[in-house]
């Protein structure tokens, strides 16, 4: 145990990210739910710097986590390369087909709920009222997916969880920018009761950003896509 615990602290473990970034929280969770230590090195997402388009030239985004001089790009690998390389507290199941299933749902979350939401605030008229009919199409299996559960992970977080995480964050600051609700708890409730949990969780609220810094980066953004 104690060789374990010194082979961790001799490894070099450096997190991109940007502080405002739902995204990139996923990685400070999974890297803390661990025990990891690693470097935080902020980024200004209006002006990338040289380290990041050099760790991550194709996409050029955050977060790369750098383990060891070797970068990782694109939060959902980054995750299952944490989950591979500290086997200590795993988020993801040991059988197969759960593991698949957990797979398939934070992939999910990503291909459909996602950009859904996004839409849903970023879209005006019919076409804001046609993303937000699928944000609750895609939501409805999100909710019937928690039925039973506390967390997606069952009664522990799980990557499910960690990687839905940004609904908990982003949703509440875009309805209020916005001044439309996605989320209630009559449409609901295990979502928003998930929510609640999820938040209050030790790890996940001592790294939860200031709102008021949620605030002014998604009012930029949004005032980005209203412009072009």
């Amino acid at each position: 145990m104690i060789i374990a615990y010194q082979q961790i602290m001799a490894e070099e473990v450096k997190l991109i990210n940007s502080g405002s970034s739902p995204i990139g929280l996923r990685v400070v969770w999974a890297l803390k739910l661990k025990g990891i230590q690693y470097e935080f090195i902020e980024e200004d997402l209006f002006n990338k710097s040289t380290l990041l388009l050099q760790h991550n030239p194709i996409y050029k985004k955050v977060p790369v986590l750098i383990h060891n001089g070797k970068p990782i790009v694109e939060s959902l690998i980054i995750l299952q390369y944490i989950e591979e390389t500290w086997k200590q507290n795993p988020i993801l199941p040991a059988d197969p087909y759960e593991k698949a299933m957990s797979n398939f749902w934070a992939n999910f979350g990503d291909d459909k709920v996602l950009p859904s939401i996004w839409y849903a605030f970023i879209k005006k008229g019919k076409e804001q009222e046609v993303a937000i009919t699928e944000a609750w199409e895609n939501l409805k299996f999100l909710e019937e997916e928690l039925r039973g559960k506390k967390f997606f992970g069952g009664e522990n977080i799980g990557l499910v969880d960690i990687a839905s995480g940004w609904l908990a964050i982003t949703v509440s600051v875009l309805e209020e920018l916005v001044g439309i609700k996605v989320i209630d708890g009559e449409k609901f409730p295990l979502l928003v009761r998930w929510m609640k949990v999820f938040s209050d969780s030790p790890v996940i609220k001592e790294n939860w950003p200031p709102r008021d810094a949620l605030m002014s980066t998604y009012s930029a953004f949004l005032q980005s896509c209203h412009s072009n």
